[in-house]
């Protein structure tokens, strides 16, 4: 009997998967099963990864915000900041907030400041007509 050669095919996907895999070491990048295996397990972290940088990068930003609004020494906090922002109708998302926060400072200070003092102005007021 005549050898057969094989089709293309499946040479064509276990190429494809190798080179999705070339930058690994030992048999994670070498083995054709190993690769496979990996790739599920890469699939899925960065599947689940995508969803927890969303989360960090929040915490982190609002950590910067806090820490910035603290410095100002006027005894603001971020919930009160972000609430009366809110109120305001003043929608700066916590992105942009962090990076005022680190790049100009005292910009921060001047909306927190203003907010806070709109707000103090408008209590005191309801205050007197009570």
């Amino acid at each position: 009997m005549t050898r057969i050669r094989r089709g293309y095919i499946a040479r064509r996907r276990r190429t494809k998967t190798r080179f999705f895999a070339s930058s690994w070491r030992g048999a994670r990048g070498n083995l054709t099963r190993a690769i496979i295996q990996q790739r599920i397990r890469a699939w899925f972290s960065s599947h689940r990864d995508r969803t927890r940088q969303k989360r960090d990068f929040r915490r982190l930003w609002i950590t910067r915000i806090n820490a910035a609004i603290r410095e100002n020494g006027r005894s603001s906090i971020y919930s009160k900041l972000i609430h009366n922002l809110y109120k305001r109708q003043l929608f700066l998302n916590r992105k942009m907030l962090a990076q005022l926060a680190i790049l100009n400072r005292n910009c921060l200070y001047m909306i927190s400041n203003q907010i806070l003092k709109e707000v103090d102005w408008q209590e005191s007021a309801t205050i007197l007509e009570i």
